[in-house]
């Protein structure tokens, strides 16, 4: 049997981490900024991290969520006291797709209505309702449309205001930074907006902080900079540090009722674990200040260099959009210099390392770049 081929792989496979380093099955070490996708978030293989895991395999690796499991009410209260959610309450699934298709179905469970608006560009995942809100025909199958999804310009007032006028929509869904389509971020003034038209018409508002939260922005989550709250909010990613854990939290003023959310592994004993051992590192090492610090720093040092067009994002969440000449600049970083980067939309470098990238490793970066392009 073979694998069914569905991604470009680099010639190169990682076998050990450590922090902020990988090493490939040559020996080579590499930079890690790209983290596996943001998933990496307090370093590879963490002592606090491997520790918590270690322990609770020997104690109890899973059960279902027929049962009691108090490692479920402690994610709540400690992700609740941090994320600045107290009062929310948590859902907890296995991914950023599932994470985001529950929000939309809670979201028509909760008005009755059978539309979501999202926003031109949009990815919020791969399964079937959430690659319908995605703006990329190319990963839709026929299955996948629908007329029920509706995409209007992100950072376009107007258009949203005239689409919820409708009130046809049980939700808008936005991403905190949009990272798929090469780091876009929506204005505050545009999510004010959306949550003015959300509650005048009975519209809820989903933030989809899969990629851009558990701190990456140095916030929490992405949409907190602009101080609008929502009303569901969706994440995973960061959440596990590699094991895979997802969730959405909700408004207390949105009912549950038994039967309509359920999951398998979502919420199990490791998965907990690894989401408590985030949260505990994440405030032991102030990891939000650091990214912070680390965006602000890469923006300053990037800046005015002849081969970006133009510098995006926020935090540790940075979108390089080089020169036409540049183009091959990913490849360079990763062969010539050994810095593991990632890619995004409109030939973007995508930069998501791990939250407690150190200072030297980021001039480890800029000094590589610099060399690159003089």
């Amino acid at each position: 049997m073979n694998l069914f081929n569905t991604y470009k792989l680099w010639p190169m496979e990682p076998v050990k981490g450590q922090g902020c380093h990988i090493w490939d099955s040559d020996g080579i070490e590499y930079l890690d900024l790209y983290g596996g996708h943001a998933v990496i978030s307090v370093g590879h293989c963490h002592p606090t991290y491997v520790a918590m895991l270690e322990k609770q395999i020997h104690n109890l690796g899973f059960y279902s969520n027929a049962v009691q499991n108090s490692l479920q009410r402690r994610l709540a209260e400690n992700l609740g006291r941090l994320c600045g959610y107290p009062d929310y309450n948590l859902f907890l699934c296995n991914s950023g797709a599932e994470a985001n298709e529950n929000a939309m179905k809670l979201a028509s469970f909760t008005t009755g209505r059978a539309k979501i608006l999202a926003c031109g560009k949009s990815f919020h995942g791969r399964t079937s309702g959430a690659v319908a809100a995605t703006d990329n025909p190319k990963i839709q199958a026929p299955f996948n449309r629908t007329e029920n999804v509706t995409f209007t310009p992100l950072n376009a007032v107007a258009a949203m205001e005239a689409a919820l006028a409708t009130k046809e929509f049980a939700a808008v869904i936005i991403e905190g930074i949009q990272g798929v389509s090469g780091i876009h971020e929506p204005t505050s003034d545009f999510l004010w907006a959306v949550r003015k038209a959300c509650n005048a018409t009975g519209t809820l508002l989903i933030m989809d902080e899969v990629q851009s939260g558990y701190g990456r922005t140095g916030r929490f989550y992405a949409h907190q900079w602009s101080g609008v709250k929502a009303d569901i909010v969706s994440m995973a990613k960061g959440m596990g540090n590699g094991f895979p854990i997802g969730g959405i939290i909700i408004n207390p003023d949105i009912p549950a009722s038994y039967g309509m959310l359920g999951t398998t592994f979502g919420g199990n004993h490791l998965a907990c674990t690894a989401a408590l051992a985030v949260l505990q590192i994440m405030e032991d090492e102030n990891l939000l200040a650091n990214a912070q610090a680390g965006g602000e720093y890469l923006t300053n040092a990037l800046k005015g260099n002849k081969a970006i067009r133009e510098l995006r994002g926020r935090g540790l969440m940075i979108g390089i959009e080089p020169t036409p000449e540049y183009a091959d600049l990913r490849d360079r970083l990763l062969f010539e210099k050994h810095i593991f980067t990632g890619g995004a939309g409109g030939g973007v470098i995508r930069l998501l390392p791990p939250l407690c990238i150190s200072q030297g490793e980021l001039e480890q970066f800029v000094n590589a770049f610099d060399e690159l392009t003089r």
